[in-house]
């Protein structure tokens, strides 16, 4: 399993490491960073904590440990996200409202479930389809660590203080990464999960694609060039930009990628989970809408992959997560260049395809068929995780999906052509 693929014995151990890895991650907070929800797309992140715990209790402990009580009444309907089949729930833009339960009251629940699933998963033998709720869940709270990291980056990005998350803890290492094109012949090839490895539902059911034969970038787009986009005039030529794209460039007043900043029209910086920063030309540009990415393409005479281009191109050239790849374990919290391809890891990279179903999908029965299928409209995908991402948590069928206006997430650019 390429997603903590653990027998029923290390269910425990795994479940263990999931949730100390969340601990890490609040730890350099305070107090006050936990109950802000500065716009309906960022949730505070006692939210996160409450939710992600309210899955191992509403889908694990309620309905299979005898004589469990639940935590709080309440807590399910404060936590539920957008679970219908589970019952009602808070609104997602008034999640900031509540000042009570308080943090403490949040990680009071989590240590209470944390105990409980310890008991549970001790104590029971695991049925295979259990085992699969819990390895879901896993797989679903590592998401909302990722979500965590861009949510506190907004919360704390859009302070004048510039507050630092986490100081750098290691330099990072220059390479030399020579941009360069990577050929894909034209034929017919497989998109899709197979085997019998952790996925989620919208990665099946695998099917065959045609492709033409292509080119794509060997590595993700830099600061550098994107920065020659801007002085070229990227943001004021209406020629590159689709049009609901062009609508939201002028009513939102966008002139430069999320978080940059520029100081005195000379220089230009940006925030970082590190703090305020100069930018480097050399690293990959990050906080790049879909509208973006497709007018820098369009601007450059070239595209944006089709995710089952991404898809093929990945498995040929970085068929296995490479030592280099950036994720959420190395500790760098931004995005950095390698000397690799970039395929796994860094900065998520939108594809031009639309989110929807792939052929025989089929969503699970009940809450759970909840996941993913209702959220096939109006999204685009994108491939290879970021230095968000924990490193087994990804791999080359993994689709994330956000619309096409949203920059809050770690995303950037790699270009494709046809020959």
């Amino acid at each position: 399993m390429q997603s903590i693929e653990i027998q029923h014995t290390d269910l425990l151990k795994g479940y263990n490491e999931v949730r100390s890895q969340t601990q890490f991650l609040c730890d350099p907070l305070e107090i006050e960073d936990f109950v802000v929800q500065p716009v309906m797309d960022v949730s505070p992140l006692k939210w996160h904590l409450g939710h992600t715990t309210w899955f191992f209790e509403n889908f694990i402990l309620v309905p299979n440990m005898l004589d469990y009580k639940a935590f709080h009444p309440k807590y399910a309907y404060l936590f539920n996200s957008y679970y219908i089949s589970a019952g009602d729930r808070w609104s997602r833009e008034n999640r900031g409202q509540l000042t009570r339960p308080t943090v403490k009251e949040v990680f009071e629940y989590r240590s209470y479930v944390d105990e409980h699933m310890k008991q549970f998963l001790e104590n029971q033998e695991i049925a295979e389809t259990l085992a699969e709720v819990l390895i879901l869940g896993m797989n679903h709270e590592q998401q909302h660590q990722e979500l965590f990291l861009y949510d506190i980056k907004r919360i704390l990005g859009d302070n004048p203080l510039f507050p630092v998350y986490r100081k750098e803890e290691k330099p990072v290492k220059q390479v030399n990464s020579e941009m360069e094109w990577l050929n894909i012949d034209e034929g017919i090839y497989e998109i899709g999960h197979e085997g019998n490895g952790f996925h989620f539902d919208n990665e099946e059911g695998r099917h065959k694609v045609f492709l033409h034969e292509f080119q794509i970038c060997s590595s993700l787009i830099t600061n550098g060039e994107y920065l020659k986009f801007i002085e070229d005039g990227g943001y004021r030529n209406h020629m590159l930009w689709l049009s609901e794209a062009w609508d939201w460039v002028n009513e939102n007043e966008v002139k430069a990628p999320r978080y940059w900043n520029q100081e005195d029209g000379g220089e230009w910086g940006h925030y970082t989970l590190h703090g305020y920063e100069q930018i480097k030309e050399e690293d990959p540009v990050c906080h790049i809408s879909f509208y973006e990415a497709d007018a820098f393409a369009r601007w450059r005479g070239c595209r944006l992959p089709t995710e089952q281009e991404w898809e093929v191109a990945c498995k040929m050239y970085s068929p296995n997560v490479l030592a280099d790849a950036n994720f959420v374990e190395n500790k760098h919290f931004k995005a950095i260049q390698t000397s690799d391809f970039d395929f796994f890891g860094n900065l998520w990279e939108w594809t031009s395809s639309p989110y929807v179903s792939y052929p025989y999908y089929n969503p699970p029965e009940g809450a759970l068929g909840e996941y993913n299928g209702k959220f096939m409209v109006n999204q685009m995908v994108l491939r290879g995780g970021s230095f968000g991402t924990p490193r087994n948590h990804i791999r080359a069928t993994y689709r994330n999906f956000f619309h096409p206006h949203l920059r809050w997430m770690f995303s950037g650019i790699r270009l494709a052509k046809y020959i």
